[in-house]
């Protein structure tokens, strides 16, 4: 197995799961994702940083993607009731209730500057404080001040009694 192909296997759930947490669309997630690997491809990281190096190009493309979600939204405005469903529906009050919570949780998270939202979902992924200061581009000691503050941040945008910003 290729040196991509491993990294691929070994990362790509953790690092979509991030970037859907980061974007707060799974389809731009799913870009994301596969736009950093076929960087991987094209121009591999050095050694020693490789999955600091893969969360760090994620979250560039990401950004670059979310710049242009905007103009996706509106082409596709309308597209969720042409698309067939794959599993069938849950209950509706669960549903809308998921839908709020993560509703909630996107919007808390979309106040935070990229710097924070990044060392947060780095440090959900299990990230070193290390790996997470090379990522943003900070230094090692500033992590755990930069992750208290984004926190912080959320704490008071979401009312965790009732799941609302």
């Amino acid at each position: 197995m290729s040196d991509a192909a491993t990294l691929f296997e070994e990362h790509h759930q953790a690092l979509y799961r991030y970037l859907v947490r980061f974007t707060g669309d799974p389809d731009a997630a799913a870009d994301a994702a596969q736009e950093t690997f076929l960087r991987l491809v094209e121009r591999p990281p050095p050694e020693g940083a490789r999955r600091a190096w893969l969360y760090t190009v994620a979250t560039n493309v990401a950004l670059d993607v979310t710049r242009t979600g905007a103009r996706r939204r509106r082409l596709l405005g309308g597209a969720d009731a042409r698309a067939p469903l794959a599993d069938p529906p849950r209950d509706p009050h669960e549903r809308l209730e998921a839908e709020e919570r993560a509703a909630a949780v996107a919007a808390a998270l979309a106040t935070l500057s990229p710097k924070e939202r990044t060392a947060l979902l780095m440090r959900e992924e299990g990230f070193a404080h290390r790996e997470i200061a090379e990522a943003v581009g900070t230094t090692t000691g500033s992590v755990g001040t930069l992750l208290a503050r984004a926190l912080d941040r959320l704490a008071d945008r979401i009312d965790l009694d009732s799941h609302t910003p």
